[in-house]
């Protein structure tokens, strides 16, 4: 089962990842190229982590999961909440986190994407996709 310290690693092991606080101690903002992919922080006494997601597989992995519903705080359609140490496993959890990566990464303007594939190349930067 992750971790909170296990979920911040992966997190911030994405390539040029950036985590801020802008709401205090807490959620945790993983960003890559000032785009949020991820928020980590406590929900209902559980570690939960907020994704973006394409919205049929969204709604897809909520069917599958009771620990995965729309995202707290979040655009429902575009966002999913993960609680970890649930009934997702670990290596489903990085595979969100990796699509969620993706897609942020996908929806940047060309010369920040370009700039990004250049440093560390296209198979890293959108395994999730």
């Amino acid at each position: 089962m992750m971790s909170p310290d296990q979920l911040k690693a992966y997190l911030s092991a994405m390539p040029e990842t950036e985590v801020t606080y802008p709401f205090g101690p807490t959620p945790a903002v993983y960003k890559v190229a000032g785009k949020m992919f991820a928020l980590q922080m406590i929900y209902q006494a559980r570690d939960i982590v907020n994704l973006k997601c394409e919205p049929l597989q969204a709604q897809q992995l909520r069917d599958v999961f009771t620990d995965v519903i729309a995202g707290y705080h979040m655009n429902k359609t575009h966002w999913n909440t993960v609680f970890i140490n649930g009934d997702v496993p670990d290596s489903e959890i990085e595979r969100m986190i990796d699509h969620s990566y993706a897609l942020v990464v996908k929806g940047m303007t060309r010369k920040a994407r370009a700039g990004l594939e250049a440093r560390h190349g296209e198979a890293v930067l959108y395994r999730g996709l």
